[in-house]
């Protein structure tokens, strides 16, 4: 089963001429509802134009299951990507490819190793499957700790690294990810989340691999093409890897609207750029106001960022929710951090005005 990833990056240097314009990136306004939605990394502009309008067109075609939408998604992003096209397969998000990573990866002798904090469905999906889950601690970077992870199980079967990690939107170097390739277990599999990659300043590691079986590369069209609620996600690896996640779910096809939008925005070369540059900006701006304000925050290069807000979190988390903010969640090994996803410009300012208001 074959699929589609990212866009190439030729498009970034698109991103320039319009920083003065960012606003550009938006397909159209976001629906106005009572509530700041600043808690589920979600993109606040939603598909883009040119993918909403792809979608419509797809609710003609319902009658018919979408295969060739997605061997024609599978296709472009192999070809952006240099990489074959069965080297792909398309999900109904990257949360289920990753579920069926740990189930096809882990065993009771094969454990899971991953980072903390981190994403938690890997760790979630490991417990069911009576795995093993060895969670090591970030460095002081908040990078994931190699050395420490490689060290933490020669047993285990998978090892999970989010890069941007979520939640702190921190970047794990390259040569990092090398050396955890290289020095893993025997037998075992190194995957590596990129959900967030499009907004950060780091290589992917896609074109790996062509040269490594034992890499599975996910990519999801959530977070910065705006697609959550249309759920579509790639596995990128060898094929004899995919075969082994297929066989959870290898036929349960996402819907033709959400392939035509999928294809629809790879095809888009400016829309990286535009969104990158207009959600990094934003970010950075917050994060330069909270920092001038005496919190420390993570250094992110994604879509969300971590704020020590010197007090339990849950108590911040309820004080925002009560001004219709909503942030979080806590993650147990960082207690006193907040999650914030980085919203339009609207929602930081609503967000800066509420904390000024509510934490001290």
């Amino acid at each position: 089963m074959v699929s589609v990833s990212r866009r190439s990056l030729l498009a970034l240097g698109a991103a320039l001429p319009l920083l003065g314009r960012l606003d550009w990136a938006v397909a159209s306004p976001p629906t106005k509802i009572d509530k700041v939605l600043l808690n589920y990394n979600e993109s606040p502009y939603g598909p883009s134009q040119v993918a909403r309008e792809a979608m419509q067109k797809g609710i003609a075609t319902a009658g018919r299951y979408p295969y060739k939408h997605m061997y024609a998604l599978a296709g472009l992003f192999a070809q952006q990507q240099g990489i074959a096209e069965e080297q792909v397969a398309v999900f109904a998000g990257s949360m289920a490819a990753l579920r069926y990573a740990v189930l096809a990866f882990t065993s009771e002798t094969r454990g899971l190793v991953m980072a903390t904090p981190s994403y938690e469905v890997p760790r979630q999906a490991a417990q069911a499957n009576k795995a093993s889950v060895k969670e090591v601690s970030l460095n002081a970077d908040h990078a994931h700790d190699i050395p420490a992870m490689l060290a933490a199980d020669p047993q285990a079967g998978m090892l999970y690294l989010c890069n941007p990690n979520n939640p702190t939107g921190t970047v794990t170097p390259t040569d990092a990810i090398r050396q955890a390739l290289a020095h893993k277990p025997e037998g075992s599999v190194l995957v590596v989340d990129e959900a967030y990659i499009d907004f950060a300043n780091t290589p992917s590691v896609v074109s790996w691999v062509k040269d490594h079986d034992d890499l599975l590369v996910l990519r999801t069209f959530s977070k910065i093409y705006g697609m959550a609620g249309a759920r579509l996600g790639l596995a990128v690896g060898h094929p004899a890897l995919l075969e082994r996640l297929a066989v959870f779910g290898g036929d349960n096809v996402p819907a033709g609207s959400t392939l035509l939008g999928g294809l629809a925005s790879l095809e888009d070369v400016k829309l990286l750029p535009q969104r990158k540059a207009l959600n990094n900006q934003l970010r950075d701006e917050t994060v330069a106001w909270l920092k001038g304000r005496g919190f420390t925050c993570t250094a992110s290069q994604a879509n969300c960022f971590m704020i020590d807000v010197k007090q339990p979190a849950e108590q911040v988390i309820e004080k925002l929710a009560a001004q219709g903010v909503m942030i979080g969640r806590v993650f147990k090994s960082w207690p006193q951090w907040v999650r914030v996803t980085v919203g339009d410009k609207q929602d930081m300012a609503r967000f800066r005005e509420v904390f000024a208001q509510q934490v001290s």
